[in-house]
């Protein structure tokens, strides 16, 4: 199926309309991180408050993002999504007062740690919908999760570009400002919207709410294969955290500080184009084998990370080389999760992934920091490419068809 084909199949099972909430509505979790960053560092003078606010939004978005997952499959996804829009909106713009009121750091951090913990899951909530919307249909399922990855990806990656532009720009709070605006808006519509998927624990029959009945018990979430696509995602996290640090240094160390958001949002821009073309690969072509070679292309790009790095140009083009490898890694393993967890719990499973890698590249902007500091502007791209390395060896040792099988296939072969 082509990438045109694709885009229709799933355009006609939600419109057009709640595709661009789903996108709008998940900008503001890519863009929130660097943003209270940036805003807390300019407005204090201190680079280690700011980190440490936004240490605190990150420790929460990954801590509340499953719990928030799980209720939503549970109770459904309206009333979940709504919730989390309303208390995110308004603990947004009270970090951004505080701030710039130049209130207490711990108000700052109690703050920063809501709005983390109330991020609406607008990226799993969308996977977890259109797979309900699917109905187990082959193809569609397929359109759906390459769709949504593709859209995922380019948010991740376009979310820190566009803070880092309005920062230079307008203002450091603008960022932030931008992200309650989306999150009021689109991921509040995107909740109202009738394709939200009900709860597993309520049926409902007309217009009366009765419990479900229960045929099959609840399954455990956490397998080994969930855990190594967790821990394939968290790889992936710290090699954006990384390169977000070494090209910001690196352009700052090069007289060009201002090309950092457009370095780094052109990652953003190859990836989307990688992620369309993905859709010309071969059904043959199995999810393990691509995650393979996804991490093959990964780590072979992030070598020229250090290798090309001395010049802007030079620096371009190898970024540029890693967003070839971006999307077809979030596309795959959030195609292998669908495989891995229950269909009762893919909205907290999808979360968990999510929060794996928020986590992780805030732990690897932290760690790429301190490398910076030591070992100068282009040493925290030897961070990326042990991650990646890391995340080759992975996928190498234990991405195989067998360990991906369906629990159907499973069954049936037993």
């Amino acid at each position: 199926m082509s990438a045109v084909a694709k885009f229709r199949t799933t355009l006609d099972l939600t419109g057009a309309p709640v595709l661009a909430w789903s996108f709008l509505g998940r900008l503001p979790a890519a863009m929130c991180p660097i943003g209270t960053l940036l805003m807390v560092s300019q407005q204090t003078g201190s680079v280690w408050r700011g980190s440490a606010v936004a240490g605190a939004l990150a420790l929460g978005q990954a801590s509340g993002g499953p719990l928030l997952g799980r209720v939503a499959d549970r109770r459904g996804q309206r009333r979940v999504g709504l919730a989390a829009a309303a208390v995110n909106t308004l603990a947004l713009l009270a970090l951004v007062a505080t701030s710039l009121r130049g209130a207490a750091l711990d108000w700052q951090l109690l703050l920063a740690l809501l709005a983390g913990l109330s991020v609406p899951l607008v990226g799993p909530l969308s996977r977890s919908r259109w797979l309900h919307l699917a109905g187990g249909d082959g193809e569609r399922v397929s359109a759906a999760l390459w769709l949504d990855g593709l859209i995922d990806e380019i948010g991740f990656t376009s979310g820190p570009a566009l803070v880092g532009l309005l920062a230079a720009l307008v203002a450091p709070a603008a960022g932030l400002l931008l992200a309650a605006a989306l999150v009021g808006g689109c991921a509040t519509l995107f909740a109202l919207h009738p394709t939200a998927a009900p709860g597993s624990g309520t049926a409902r029959t007309g217009t009366a709410r009765t419990n479900a009945p229960r045929t099959n018990p609840p399954r455990r979430l956490l397998s080994v294969p969930y855990g190594l696509l967790l821990a394939g995602m968290a790889l992936l996290g710290v090699s954006f955290g990384s390169i977000q640090v070494g090209v910001t240094a690196t352009t700052g160390h090069l007289g060009h500080a201002g090309a950092a958001g457009l370095v780094y949002g052109l990652m953003g821009g190859v990836s989307a184009c990688s992620g369309v073309a993905m859709a010309a690969l071969p059904a043959r072509f199995e999810l393990p084998t691509r995650l393979r070679a996804g991490t093959v292309l990964l780590l072979g790009a992030s070598l020229l990370l250090p290798l090309l790095g001395h010049s802007l140009g030079g620096l371009t083009v190898a970024v540029g080389c890693v967003g070839l490898a971006v999307a077809p890694q979030m596309i795959t393993m959030f195609g292998l999760v669908e495989r891995t967890v229950p269909s009762a719990r893919l909205g907290e499973a999808m979360a968990g992934l999510v929060s794996s890698i928020t986590l992780a590249q805030s732990a690897g902007t932290v760690v790429a920091g301190w490398v910076a500091t030591a070992g100068g502007p282009g040493a925290p791209f030897l961070v990326t490419c042990g991650a990646a390395g890391a995340a080759l060896l992975l996928a190498a040792t234990t991405a195989s068809e067998q360990r991906y099988r369906r629990p159907e296939a499973v069954l049936s072969a037993a």
